[in-house]
């Protein structure tokens, strides 16, 4: 046991490091967890739980210590990371040391309240094909009649009748189905009760399923179109306009088509596996005169890209950036010239009594 534990602080020190210093960028995932998922070989949630503690390690280095001596794990901290500040992190992590997971979570809900249930997703046996209108529930209700058994709970019943929450999962129980829960406001469930109603003749039982398919599909062609630049009916392009940064329809579309929507990043362990965040990526950049044609642009998610970038450019420094910025800062009591510098002595008028710099 304490083997495991030494070896496990060791795994996370390392971490530690590899995520302040980015190295993982390099060999292709675009984040440490999936870094510990691809390369290492841990397990999803194995995984999450390393490298959030990781994280935290990076932030709080104090936490290594609680974690070599068994006071704390990386389920603990992995629960907690969310929570955490530089003035809070110590009395909450002392709290937390040698607590189940239960109280931990407690810990995290005084912390963090929640004022809805979280959004569920799984999978579920295909339901069995009714004549009756799908009426909406209310929340704390099921969505199926006395005489029909529930797909699957999303809850449990203690043997004094309380109901315990069970943790969001997204779980295989049948083929591409699916069970969908989430909290609304009012006026979502208006629009559904409205679409129900202007869709009667083509959604007879008014099924929300059908009808949030019909309203994803809308929404899906109008993303695309405007991130993707995707049509059924493309336009001779026009190319590009001189040294500008606007990437032609037909390149996005192309590149897009390509990189089958991904992170086109690959790295010694493999191409990175990222959907979210994409970005339009200058393979040779465009401050270096890089064109924006489909050879030349690639799609890369936000941490390649800026990887990639600061290979070229170095790293981009905020802080430092914020004080050159101060440094060069033109008070407000100075009429600037034309050429940008100040004349000294003709101040502006105050529009509030008293002259402020920015």
């Amino acid at each position: 046991m304490v083997g495991e534990r030494e070896a496990t602080v060791e795994v996370v020190g390392h971490l530690a490091e590899l995520d302040r210093r980015r190295s993982h960028l390099g060999e292709g995932p675009g984040s440490v967890c999936s870094y510990c998922r691809d390369v290492l070989g841990y397990s999803e949630d194995a995984a999450w739980n390393r490298a959030a503690t990781a994280n935290v390690v990076r932030r709080f280095p104090v936490v290594l210590g609680w974690l070599a001596d068994g006071t704390l794990n990386v389920t603990t901290v992995r629960m907690l990371r969310p929570v955490l500040t530089a003035e809070n992190h110590v009395d909450v992590l002392t709290e937390a040391r040698r607590r189940s997971k239960s109280e931990v979570e407690l810990i995290v809900r005084r912390l963090a309240p929640k004022p809805d249930v979280p959004s569920t997703i799984r999978r579920v046996p295909s339901p069995p094909v009714v004549d009756q209108p799908a009426l909406l529930q209310p929340v704390n209700q099921a969505a199926v009649s006395p005489e029909t058994p529930a797909p699957g709970p999303t809850a449990s019943t203690s043997p004094s009748g309380t109901t315990t929450a069970r943790r969001p999962v997204i779980a295989p129980l049948a083929p591409d189905r699916y069970h969908v829960q989430m909290t609304v406001s009012k006026e979502t469930h208006d629009k559904l009760r409205r679409a129900q109603d202007l869709l009667c003749r083509e959604i007879r039982n008014g099924d929300p399923a059908l009808i949030l398919d019909r309203a994803l599909d809308a929404l899906l062609e109008k993303a695309e179109k405007k991130k993707l630049a995707a049509t059924a009916k493309p336009r001779p392009s026009r190319g590009s306009v001189g040294r500008s940064r606007y990437i032609p329809a037909d390149v996005r579309r192309i590149v897009a088509l390509r990189d089958q929507g991904r992170c086109a990043f690959v790295g010694p362990s493999g191409r990175c596996a990222a959907t979210r965040f994409l970005e339009w990526h200058h393979i040779k950049p465009f401050g270096h005169q890089g064109p924006a044609t489909v050879e030349n642009i690639a799609l890369r998610c936000r941490a390649h890209n800026v990887y990639e970038s600061e290979k070229v450019f170095g790293r981009f420094d905020a802080a430092a950036a914020r004080q050159k910025a101060e440094m060069y800062r033109v008070s407000r009591e100075y009429t600037p010239f034309r050429n940008g510098g100040a004349r000294e002595g003709a101040v502006r008028p105050a529009t509030s009594g008293t002259a402020s710099s920015r």
